[in-house]
């Protein structure tokens, strides 16, 4: 179980408080076309607020990699939380980040005010957790809020590095709720226990496998990476996604689950198209019969209808990955049976981020989802097992 001080073990009356969000949000000519992060972020600085901390919010946004870029400045994000918030944010624009600007917006707050920083990325020092930058942010602050679980699988100045000059480092709302849900279902899971995943490639998701192997009681296979898995029993898969490297590594996995008496289970039929595009020719086909000029694009029916019974009777669900080439309508059908699966059953159900997360969301399954991550990456490191430096830095309860 991880046990750390989150915002409400501490009070931050009269302090100044740097809390470190994730604002990467998409920006088209300057507006912010998804604010999604932005609204996820309000209830931690809301309570900091009400609390009458001063707040300095930062953030990256993009890969402006070591240099001011103008086209990813957070100030279209500064407008859109003082509208959302109905309080002025203050943002100190300064293209090293921690300059004169910043540092007498701060010198001036009351409690109770809020200022934001530029985008952190500004700074070279930031990806590679450089102590100068580090020590630029800790000097404008009492205490450390992380609340960034998009980036909590990196290990950067301004979510881990800045801890090693604060004393007082927690996690905020959002952070939490990722560790309860995803941390401890991992580890402590109601069971049944299943496990979805998806996606194009099975190298992405070595470690995810085997972890979970090791927790789950069943494991469904679908998307690209499940055509590794039936060459791997000898059949024909086509031109379908296919990871040669990775055969060898398959089996292994069918024999531990086999060892381990997990079930595992595979497509047992395809849906196969003639090309990679949403208006070519496609058919339905059972397992093995593959044909050699065809891909498959997504699971098929009977598929969808095993999936689903899998599914029903679980008490935890994680899901990573869809299960086809989702952006194409003709081959979504897979994601959105077991999209629509999850939101039929009483169990807490966790959506890892990423691809399956859009899904669910677009399909206005959202708010019938336990949980849904914000971080792809750091939730598939979650789920293998890894500890995550942005959640290690925090102090412990």
């Amino acid at each position: 179980m991880l046990n750390k001080k989150s915002v409400d073990d501490i009070n931050v009356k009269g302090k100044r408080v740097l809390v470190r969000c994730d604002f990467n949000v998409p920006l088209q000519e300057g507006k912010i076309t998804d604010e999604v992060r932005i609204v996820e972020a309000l209830p931690t600085i809301k309570k900091l607020i009400n609390d009458g901390g001063k707040v300095i919010l930062c953030s990256h946004l993009g890969k402006p990699k070591g240099t001011p870029k103008p086209e990813l400045s957070l100030a279209p994000v500064a407008v859109r939380l003082s509208e959302l918030l109905g309080k002025e944010v203050k943002f100190a624009k300064d293209d090293n980040v921690v300059g004169d600007n910043a540092r007498a917006a701060v010198a001036a707050m009351n409690d109770g005010d809020l200022v934001l920083l530029e985008n952190t990325r500004y700074r070279a020092e930031e990806e590679k957790n450089i102590d100068t930058f580090s020590k630029d942010l800790a000097s404008l602050c009492d205490v450390f809020v992380n609340d960034a679980f998009g980036t909590a699988h990196r290990a950067h100045c301004s979510n881990v590095g800045v801890t090693k000059f604060v004393d007082t480092a927690v996690v905020g709302y959002l952070m939490q709720k990722e560790i309860d849900f995803l941390g401890n279902a991992v580890n402590d899971p109601k069971r049944p226990f299943v496990a979805i995943l998806g996606g194009s490639k099975v190298s992405s998701k070595i470690s995810v496998i085997n972890n979970l192997l090791d927790k789950v009681d069943t494991l469904i296979i679908g998307g690209g990476m499940a055509y590794t898995f039936m060459k791997a029993l000898g059949e024909e898969v086509g031109k379908s996604l296919l990871e040669e490297d990775y055969l060898d590594y398959a089996k292994e996995m069918l024999e531990k689950a086999e060892n381990k008496g997990v079930k595992l289970l595979i497509p047992i039929d395809t849906v196969i198209a003639k090309e990679f595009s949403n208006d070519t020719e496609f058919k339905t086909v059972k397992r093995g019969e593959i044909e050699a000029e065809w891909q498959g694009l997504d699971i098929g029916e009977d598929t969808r209808k095993l999936f689903a019974d899998a599914i029903k009777d679980a008490k935890t669900v994680v899901w990573n990955g869809p299960m086809g080439v989702f952006e194409m309508p003709n081959f979504a059908n897979g994601t959105i049976a077991i999209a629509k699966a999850l939101a039929d059953i009483d169990a807490t159900t966790i959506i890892g981020g990423g691809d399956s997360a859009a899904a669910v969301n677009q399909l206005g399954f959202g708010d019938k989802m336990s949980h849904i991550s914000t971080g792809g990456g750091a939730s598939l490191e979650f789920l293998e097992g890894k500890e995550l430096p942005g959640v290690a830095a925090a102090n412990d309860k």
